[in-house]
Formats: C-alpha cells, structure tokens, sequence
C-alpha cells in the first residue's frame, strides 16, 4: 500500500472501494491504518470509503449497509453506499456489472475529492484474467491483465496472493463476505478460479497463478512500447476531411503487422469508433490488397472504413494531389511526407446509427 501510494504521487485523500470480500475488506484495513496515522511517508492522507451494491443478489443491500459499518468501525470516512442498476451492454453481465461499478466510483470521488481509487486485485484475479484472455484470443493489450495503475484506480495488492487477504482478514478480527457468484459456473471468471486454476497447479506444480502474473507484467511493458510507437505512427500519417480520418495506403501497408493493426484501431476510435476485434481488423487491413475502390468494411461504434484509389482520387480532382494536401492544411505544395502520399487512402467514417 505504501508504495502504490507513492508511485501515485502521494494522493492527500484516496478512496477505498469495497464489497465486502476478504480481498476488498483487507485492502480497507490496511488502508485505514494509514488513515489512522494520518500520513504515508510523512505525506498527509485521510480514507474515505464506499460500497457499490449492483443489486443482483437477493439480500445485495443488506450486505451493502453491513460492509460500511465496518468501514466505519476501521475509521474510513466519510463512507457511503451508492446503489447501481446494471443495464445490458451487449458485452456480458460481467462487464456491465464492471461497468456500472466504476461508474459509481468515479462519481464518488469526484463528490469526495478523492485523487486515487483503491482496488481490492490480487494476483490471482490477474492470473485469471491472463487465462481468459488466451481462452478468447485476446491480443498483447488484454494478456497484459490489469495495471498496478491506470488514471487514479489503484491495486496495491497484485503482488498478494488472495489466501493472505484472507489471512489479513483473520488478524484484524474481520469476517468478511463470501460472493456465491464467485463459485457460479454461469460465470467463465468463476469457472477459471473454481476449475480451472486447480488443475493447472496439481498438473503443473505449484506457482502457475505467479508465473502467469510474471507474464501479465512482462506484456505491460511490450503494450506500452507498441502503443506508444503506434500512436506517434498513426499522428504522422493521419489526415482529416470534414469528420473522416484518412491515411495513405502506402504508408500503412509498408509498416510492421503489429503497427498496422494498431494504426487501423486508432484510426477507427479517432472518428468515434470502438475498439474493433481481430476479425473486423483483418477484414479492414485486407482492403489495402484490394484493386480499385472497396469496401466498406464496418467496425464497431457505427465506422465504416473504405479504399479509395489513386485513379479514383484523381477523377474526383483534377489538381495535384500533393496541392490538394497543401490547400486542405495550409502546407505548401512541397511539402515532403504529403508529396510521397500519392497513393490510395484508407477513409474512415462514422455513421449516425437509423432511427430503427
């Protein structure tokens, strides 16, 4: 906890987000204990904490109101409850439920004035989420798992494995709160804890949570390159018509597959897209093998990506097309990288959604 906090830069008022759970209810704990020293390194802290209650479960509210009197008890303040509701999202009941949730903490710190979120993570939920992403095919950004920090959400407790929250939970007297959705084979998070972790730790030998955590943390710092390497690319070739984003085919089919994917995705989010799967990615970046005009391609969040061709180009404008550039940007027309840009494009469009 010391160190998460001070990787953040010493937040002055954090809030602790807590279900109930050992994992949550230890974080809290811990937490408290620098609330009650009141500082961390010497640095002013206070702890305020809340319970989200997605009401999904029979008896969700009781358990709510129970869990804030603890945290009232370890001398979190102020702490309140914020009740949700979970609409479908089209993404699965876990990811609306995750959905809402944040949601509900986000708007609790702002009211509080709060510069960090804790989570409860530990790190067996991130072996199990490195498990999921393999099991769906997920890319390096998903099997990267979840950061220690992301904006002011912070896991202190990655590095824990969850049979010492729970042994935490045990030296502080607290008894915490058992979600049955945990065991719920309905569940595939559920599923992965209950059945599958098992048998990879009795058929492999014990440290398979740790080695695919090792793994999550070793794929953050290859994410983080590609991401930054692909946001600088996707900058230096993007141009914009009205609200279309379009980029050179020439330039794109010349970069690295794991470039090239990622400039097509940003390109796709720039107009208002989301983020597209590895198929629709595939069926868009075939379209700079294409002879001619093609597409459309449609991504998700209502984008359509098309090619146009040279020749195409060339008929719907009679000048140049490095003049052309040069009017739509106010650079002259010999400007060096949109002088080499005399090829096809890739258009990237949003389309309102129908009434229907």
């Amino acid at each position: 906890m010391q160190n998460a906090l001070a990787a953040a830069g010493y937040p002055s008022r954090v809030l602790v987000a807590c279900s109930g759970g050992p994992d949550s209810l230890a974080l809290a704990a811990i937490a408290a204990y620098f609330a009650r020293r009141g500082h961390v390194d010497g640095h002013p802290v206070t702890v305020a904490g809340v319970v989200v209650d997605h009401q999904l479960q029979a008896g969700s509210s009781e358990v709510a109101d129970r869990t804030a009197a603890v945290l009232r008890e370890l001398g979190l303040s102020p702490v309140e409850v914020r009740t949700v509701e979970v609409a479908a999202t089209g993404f699965g009941p876990e990811a609306a439920a995750r959905d809402a949730r944040h949601s509900a903490l986000d708007s609790a710190a702002d009211d509080f004035g709060c510069d960090a979120i804790l989570l409860g993570h530990t790190l067996d939920d991130q072996a199990e989420q490195v498990l999921l992403g393999l099991a769906r095919g997920s890319g390096t950004r998903s099997l990267a798992g979840m950061r220690p920090a992301r904006g002011r959400l912070l896991r202190p407790f990655l590095g824990l494995r969850r049979e010492e929250t729970l042994e935490i939970c045990d030296v502080e007297e607290l008894d915490p709160w058992h979600d049955p959705s945990n065991a719920d084979p309905a569940f595939a998070r559920s599923r992965t804890r209950v059945e599958v972790m098992p048998v990879l730790e009795a058929k492999l030998g014990p440290g398979v949570a740790e080695s695919l955590a090792r793994t999550a943390a070793i794929l953050q710092q290859d994410a983080d390159f590609l991401e930054e390497l692909a946001n600088e690319t996707y900058l230096s070739l993007v141009r914009r018509e009205g609200g279309d984003a379009w980029l050179p085919e020439d330039a794109v089919r010349q970069l690295p597959a794991a470039l090239r994917f990622r400039v097509i995705a940003k390109a796709a989010a720039d107009v208002g897209g989301q983020q597209p799967g590895y198929g629709r990615l595939q069926a868009a970046e075939a379209l700079l093998r294409r002879q001619g005009s093609a597409g459309p391609v449609e991504l998700p969040g209502h984008v359509s990506v098309f090619r146009l061709s040279l020749s195409d180009l060339e008929q719907e404008r009679p000048v140049s097309y490095a003049a052309s550039a040069a009017n739509e940007t106010g650079d002259s027309p010999q400007a060096g990288p949109r002088e080499a840009a005399r090829c096809g494009k890739l258009v990237f469009r949003h389309q309102k959604p129908s009434q229907q």
